[in-house]
């Protein structure tokens, strides 16, 4: 299931993602507030990418558009070529399942479920047989380190196993992309560390493009690239060099 090396593939288009003037605003109060302003992003295969920056500034509200859970008030994205904010809803719906990974600060398991069980989810809502999805939630949660715990019902686990969980779930369907909003916010150093190595780990053998928002500047330091939101535009980091 997990690719060996990072052979990553040329996709159709010249770059696998491409996010041209994004905008986004809400209305509190009868008063609109912009929070992203004609934001471009283009991002290759197996590219990683942090979005840093304090609170506020509108980076999970781009993360959400990027996982196509909200919609824009105007911009184009292109994944492969084909701007997905013209798909109708079934479509949409097939793409967050089958060509992006989701990972949240708060994992947002099923408690009364085993780890295998949550990890099976996105196959099974694909419609791949119950077989099939188990052997595939099985192969990810042993990838993960997770051998001894697959039949453990999520909330016997710690922190960081739960974590490891959901990053299993994200990844069951082989993703393109890895979405990650703040994965290690809510653990101990050793837990944080622990996952940290299993993205950059995964992120080559999958060659999967990953976004991450955090505020973990070690972690934010392993991305090919980092970037923050300055008055609703994305911008180049310069906390530190890059490690391209």
């Amino acid at each position: 299931m997990v690719n060996s090396g990072n052979n990553c593939k040329k996709p159709v288009a010249d770059h696998l993602l491409s996010v041209q003037g994004l905008c986004k605003s809400y209305n509190n109060s009868d008063t609109r507030i912009d929070i992203l302003k004609r934001v471009n992003l283009d991002l290759n295969a197996g590219e990683t990418l942090a979005i840093v920056g304090a609170s506020g500034i509108g980076k999970s509200t781009l993360l959400h558009l990027l996982g196509a859970l909200d919609k824009p008030d105007s911009g184009t994205y292109l994944f492969k070529g084909e701007n997905i904010f013209l798909f109708d809803n079934a479509r949409l719906a097939q793409f967050r399942n089958e060509s992006l990974g989701f990972v949240f600060q708060f994992h947002y398991l099923l408690p009364e479920f085993s780890a295998l069980e949550n990890a099976m989810m996105p196959a099974l809502i694909k419609g791949l047989s119950k077989q099939k999805a188990r052997d595939a939630a099985e192969a990810i949660l042993v990838r993960v380190g997770l051998q001894d715990r697959l039949h453990f019902r999520v909330g016997k686990l710690s922190g960081g196993e739960q974590q490891r969980v959901a990053l299993a779930r994200a990844l069951v369907l082989n993703p393109v992309i890895l979405l990650a909003d703040e994965p290690s916010g809510n653990l101990d150093k050793g837990s944080s560390e622990h996952v940290h190595s299993l993205l950059l780990e995964l992120n080559k053998e999958f060659c999967m493009t990953m976004i991450v928002v955090t505020h973990n500047m070690e972690l934010a330091s392993y991305m090919s690239r980092s970037m923050t939101i300055v008055d609703g535009q994305l911008v180049k980091y310069g906390g530190y060099g890059s490690r391209d």
